[in-house]
């Protein structure tokens, strides 16, 4: 398999696992370890997620803009939106900075991590599942309406998505739903977190690596970019409509079946 293929099969990987409560990264790490692709590269890895965070600003662009004006006005549900998110991000960005060099290790073990992921999967699909049948009465449908507790409890839980295969987008959706958030705003407020979260770990990883990277893995990394971007955009709103249908059980099954076919296939390499 050449490195163009490589990098174009891992921004597909990318875009669509992205947003789904099935671990972007642990797919990743996953295809590298059973297609025998070469060691894992986190700085790709990671960078290549921003692209498919780009979708999100690009699809709710009108959002943004009305908060904006809202914030100029000092619009209240404008501030609530803003404080949410920053509130939402602010356990991560603590976490992130402090642990960077250990979360990059274990991304870059070629024998722990896919272990890692294949049990994280499993587990994750469980959660889930006991999740949606235990969910507390809805009651909140906005963002806005998430009060302040309820966005940095979510926040909080969004660092166990430093452990390759719990999925961020997992862990703040079905942390959301825990503490009886709708579902589609619980997917809504995922994606949003995912912008200020995931552009800081892709300029805090830039910054780290940057006198590692030549330009050859740079034009891997826009390529893998732009690919992740353009899938993502297709996937954030089919995403939505199916959840708000069909709820996220599925995607436990997923989780739960792929994470076994993992280790099995783990056991034979």
């Amino acid at each position: 398999m050449t490195d163009l293929l490589i990098v174009i099969l891992l921004g597909i990987v990318e875009g669509v696992t992205e947003f789904l409560p099935v671990s972007s990264t642990g797919h990743l790490i996953l295809a590298g370890a059973l297609l025998g692709l070469p060691e894992a590269d986190a700085t790709f890895d990671i960078v290549i997620q921003l692209g498919a965070i780009l979708a999100v600003v690009v699809l709710f662009w009108r959002r943004f803009v009305n908060v904006g004006h809202g914030l100029m006005r000092r619009d209240p549900e404008a501030i609530a939106f803003t404080r949410n998110v920053l509130l939402g991000f602010l356990p991560a960005a603590l976490v992130g900075a402090v642990a960077y060099k250990a979360i990059k290790a274990v991304l870059e073990a070629p024998v722990i991590a896919p272990v890692v992921v294949a049990i994280a999967l499993i587990v994750g699909g469980i959660a889930i599942l006991f999740i949606e049948r235990v969910a507390p009465p809805e009651h909140a449908d906005r963002v806005e309406g998430i009060s302040w507790r309820t966005a940095l409890g979510i926040g909080a839980l969004q660092c166990l998505a430093m452990i390759p295969g719990v999925s961020r987008s997992g862990a703040t959706i079905m942390g959301a739903r825990a503490m009886g958030i709708s579902r589609e705003t619980a997917a809504e407020y995922s994606f949003f977190l995912a912008i200020p979260t995931m552009l800081g770990a892709t300029v805090l990883t830039l910054w780290k690596a940057r006198h590692e990277l030549s330009a050859a893995h740079l034009n891997s990394i826009a390529i893998g970019f732009v690919i992740s971007f353009v899938v993502a955009l297709v996937v954030v709103r089919w995403f939505l409509s199916f959840v708000t249908k069909h709820g996220f059980q599925p995607f436990a099954w997923y989780r739960i079946i792929a994470g076994i076919v993992a280790l099995v296939a783990l056991s034979f390499r």
